[in-house]
C-alpha cells in the first residue's frame, strides 16, 4: 500500500495542569466553591484542591483513532468536575453526586480489577494506571460532580478519567504531560472499564482549548488547534441526545475494531489509516463485503477529517456542512453504528435547515451534532421534537455547545 498524504503539525508542547479561571458554567453544574463545600460536607474537611475536564463533541472523524488515523473533536462546556484531599492510610473514600450509593471505601492495598465497579472504575482506574506507572499514590478522598451526559456519546467517561489524572498529577506531583495523561486514561479504559478505545476522547478533553477544535493524529499523538469560531459565523452546534443509552464495553464497539484489524491485516499494513481510497477497488477484491465495508469508512472517513481541516482554514465552518453528512451516512451504511434514532435526528435537522449533520460518538445510540445557522436555530430544535414524538420514541434532550477550555485546576 502507498503512503496517504500526510497533515501538517507544529512541534508538540508538553504541558502540566495549572490553576485557571472555569469557563461558564454549563446547566446543573457547581462552581468550584460549590464543590468544594459538597466535598466538605460529605468527607468533613476541605479538599486540597478542584480539578475539572469537559466530554467533548467529535465535529468529524468516527472510529478513526484506533486505526492511527485523523480526528477533529472539541471540548464542550459540559465538565465533570473532582474535588480531592490526600489522607495518611491506604483507604479510599469516593462520592458521586450521581443516585444515592453514598460513599464508596476502597482498600487501595487491594486494589484490583474485582474491586472497580460501577462508576468508581473511572477513577480508580486512574488511580490503578498511576501505580502501575509508579506515582506514589496513598488514601485520598475524592468527591465526583458532572454535567455531561451518560450514555449520549458526549466522552462522560473521559471527562472523569481526565479530571481525576490531572488531579492526582498535580498533587503527587507526577510531571506527566498532557499526551502522557491521554495515555493514562485511554489505559484506564481499555484494562479497567474494559472499553477497546483509541485516544480521541481523552486528547479532547486535555488538549482543547476555547473556540477551538483538535486537529490531532492518533498515529503521533501529534495535534494542533483548528479555529472553531461558530459565533462569528453566526452558526450554532446543537446535540441531539437520543436517549438511547450506548456502553462502549459491549460487543458492537469490539466487533468494528475486530472487523478493522481483521482488513489492516489482510491488506498487510500496520493500520487502515495506510490505505488510500485508490486503493479500494483492490481491496475489494481481497475482503469479505462486510468488511471491506468497515474499511471503506475509516478510509473514506481519515480522507474527511483533512479535508474538513482544509475547509475551516480556507472557508470557515459554513463550508463543512457537506462533509458532516456523508460522514453520516458512511457510519450508517458501511460501518453500521447508527439507529433508527440517530437518522431521525439527522433527516429532520437537514430538512429543517441545517447545513450539515451526523451522529457523534461510537454509535448504536447516543447524540446527533447539526450545524445550524442561528436563525434556525429554534425551527430545528421544534421539528426534531415533533419527529420523535411521531415515531413513539423518548423525547430527545436537545442543547447547543461550544468549543470549550480543557482539563484544569479550577480550586
Amino acid at each position: 500500500m502507498t503512503e496517504p498524504r500526510q497533515p501538517e503539525f507544529p512541534a508538540p508542547e508538553t504541558t502540566t495542569t495549572q490553576p485557571a479561571a472555569p469557563a461558564g458554567p454549563a446547566p446543573g453544574a457547581l462552581s468550584p466553591e460549590e464543590v468544594s463545600a459538597r466535598f466538605t460536607d460529605i468527607f468533613g474537611a476541605a479538599p486540597d484542591g478542584v480539578w475539572t475536564a469537559p466530554g467533548r463533541v467529535n465535529l468529524i472523524g468516527e472510529h478513526t483513532d484506533y486505526n492511527e488515523g485523523f480526528v477533529l473533536p472539541f471540548a464542550i462546556d459540559r465538565s465533570a468536575a473532582v474535588a480531592v484531599r490526600l489522607r495518611d492510610d491506604k483507604t479510599a473514600r469516593l462520592f458521586s453526586s450521581y443516585g444515592d450509593q453514598g460513599v464508596v471505601a476502597v482498600d487501595l492495598t487491594t486494589l484490583s480489577h474485582g474491586t472497580m465497579r460501577g462508576w468508581t472504575a473511572y477513577p480508580l482506574g486512574v488511580v490503578w494506571v498511576l501505580r502501575q506507572m509508579g506515582v506514589e499514590i496513598g488514601g485520598f478522598d475524592l468527591f465526583l460532580h458532572s454535567t455531561v451526559p451518560t450514555g449520549a456519546g458526549l466522552s462522560s467517561s473521559a471527562a472523569i478519567e481526565c479530571a481525576v489524572a490531572s488531579a492526582f498529577n498535580d498533587l503527587c506531583g507526577a510531571g506527566l504531560t498532557a499526551n502522557e495523561l491521554v495515555l493514562v486514561g485511554q489505559r484506564a479504559e481499555n484494562e479497567v472499564v474494559g472499553a477497546p478505545t483509541g485516544i480521541l476522547d481523552q486528547s479532547a478533553s486535555l488538549l482543547s482549548t476555547d473556540g477551538h477544535a483538535v486537529f490531532l493524529d492518533c498515529r503521533t499523538q501529534e495535534s494542533k488547534p483548528v479555529p472553531l469560531d461558530l459565533a462569528a459565523e453566526g452558526l450554532v452546534v446543537l446535540v441531539v441526545d437520543t436517549k438511547v443509552s450506548h456502553a462502549h464495553a459491549t460487543g458492537g464497539y469490539a466487533a468494528r475494531r475486530a472487523s478493522c484489524e481483521l482488513g489492516a491485516e489482510v491488506l498487510g499494513v500496520q493500520a487502515l489509516r495506510d490505505v488510500t481510497e485508490a486503493e479500494l477497488p483492490e481491496a475489494a477484491g481481497l475482503l469479505d463485503s462486510e468488511t471491506f465495508r468497515r474499511v471503506r469508512h475509516i478510509v473514506t472517513e481519515d480522507r474527511r477529517v483533512l479535508d474538513t481541516v482544509a475547509v475551516l482554514a480556507d472557508a470557515g465552518p459554513s463550508a463543512i456542512g457537506a462533509l458532516l453528512t456523508a460522514s453520516h451516512a458512511s457510519m450508517r451504511d458501511d460501518f453500521e453504528i447508527s439507529c433508527p434514532e440517530l437518522d431521525l435526528a439527522v433527516d429532520t435537522a437537514l430538512a429543517n435547515g441545517a447545513l450539515g449533520a451526523r451522529m457523534t460518538g461510537g454509535g448504536f445510540g447516543g447524540s446527533a451534532i447539526a450545524l445550524i445557522p442561528v436563525a434556525e436555530e429554534a425551527k430545528v430544535r421544534d421539528a426534531v421534537v415533533r419527529a420523535f414524538a411521531g415515531a413513539g420514541f423518548t423525547a430527545p434532550d436537545i442543547f447547543a455547545v461550544s468549543p470549550a477550555q480543557g482539563a484544569r485546576r479550577v480550586g
